[in-house]
């Protein structure tokens, strides 16, 4: 059996050899390097697959950061958004004086609880930023519904979730970081569209909030050594650029692999003792950045697997509200339950496009061990 790993980019790599060698080939043969040719390409096709603007940007953090720049937020203004993420997403919020406003997570899918946001909601309160965590969407329809009632901007943390299906209740279905006004994309190598490097996109079908987004991630310029507005620097080189736009073709296909993978691990650890396996909503696909079950043996699962040459991982280990950098926000342990309580609870499997019948056999029946010693 091959060596199981969390994930496995060199694998999927070999699958698409050619043709990425070829795309990287052709960038260092053009000498295009920033902001021009494939990046214009990939963007172009990013677009037609999402039905939406795209500007692509150096990472998934820098794609949150243009989001709230071009929202133009005062100083002090409020986010309400979700304890139980990837730092990215407060951490953005703080550094431009904005203060993150928590609301627990849904104990099933580990999603903003909507039904909750209400009562977060005050004076200050300006956007709603709801992470669609491991690949599946948050309840956006409900948070949109809120989002309108308090004139309220929506802003998908989207970066764990491309290629998600959001359903709505009327049979409309939308790309997950195309809903809202703002979406927010990572290619960090891991994610569903992933580079070998850094990379991010913004989507909005808001043309002219596209259009500041593009000019604040291109130091704001408006024509060249013209500069509208204050802006960063935050672009997607040539190089990564053309590796998404060979990945992009195969998109479905490898959401495709992920799910199958889900599937058999949903058959084969469903109502195992002291286990559960991911919970699935009626208005989003999910397309499994991560695979994750809970169990109150967490840390013992985890070491057992790790006996057997499994990989797993705990994402993530302590909720952002109770982390030393974030104590000026003045929230404490207790403050909210469910988030807590699944830090120690969720346990990501092995999931990625490459994993074959034999090592999922081999995990499961690892796992089903454990179960049945306890």
């Amino acid at each position: 059996m091959q060596t199981i790993h969390m994930t496995d980019i060199y694998g999927q790599y070999l699958t698409m050899k050619a043709e990425i060698d070829n795309a990287i080939q052709e960038v260092i043969k053009s000498t295009r390097f920033i902001k021009s040719g494939k990046v214009l390409d990939f963007e172009a096709k990013l677009a037609d697959y999402l039905n939406t603007q795209v500007i692509t940007c150096g990472n998934g953090t820098d794609a949150l950061r243009l989001a709230f720049m071009a929202l133009d937020l005062k100083p002090g203004d409020e986010v309400i958004t979700t304890p139980f993420s990837f730092v990215s997403t407060v951490e953005v919020l703080v550094l431009m004086g904005l203060k993150p406003v928590f609301v627990d997570v849904c104990p099933d899918t580990f999603n903003l609880e909507a039904a909750q946001i209400e009562k977060a909601i005050a004076p200050k309160t300006k956007a709603i930023l709801p992470v669609h965590l491991f690949g599946q969407c948050a309840n956006l329809e409900a948070i949109l519904d809120i989002a309108k009632k308090h004139d309220l901007y929506v802003v998908e943390d989207a970066c764990q979730a491309f290629g998600t299906d959001y359903l709505f209740s009327d049979g409309a279905k939308k790309k997950a970081g195309t809903i809202g006004h703002i979406g927010c994309n990572s290619f960090f190598p891991s994610k569903n569209l992933g580079a070998f490097g850094d990379g991010g996109a913004v989507f909005s079908s808001d043309i002219k909030l596209a259009d500041t987004i593009r000019s604040i991630a291109n130091h704001g310029m408006k024509a060249k050594y013209e500069y509208e507005r204050i802006g960063i620097n935050s672009r997607l080189d040539s190089i990564q650029a053309a590796i998404l736009e060979v990945k992009l073709r195969y998109i479905d296909k490898h959401i495709d692999a992920r799910q199958t993978a889900a599937r058999f691990y949903d058959e084969h650890l469903n109502n195992l003792n002291g286990l559960k396996i991911p919970a699935r909503t009626d208005y989003s696909t999910h397309t499994f950045h991560q695979y994750t079950i809970q169990s109150e043996r967490r840390d013992e699962l985890k070491t057992y697997l790790e006996s057997h040459g499994i990989p797993s991982m705990g994402y993530y280990p302590k909720a952002l509200h109770l982390q030393e950098a974030y104590k000026s926000l003045g929230y404490k342990a207790g403050d909210f339950p469910i988030a807590e309580r699944i830090t120690q609870t969720v346990l990501s499997l092995p999931m990625h496009t490459e994993l074959d019948i034999e090592q999922m056999e081999y995990i499961v029946n690892a796992i089903k061990s454990f179960s049945q010693s306890s």
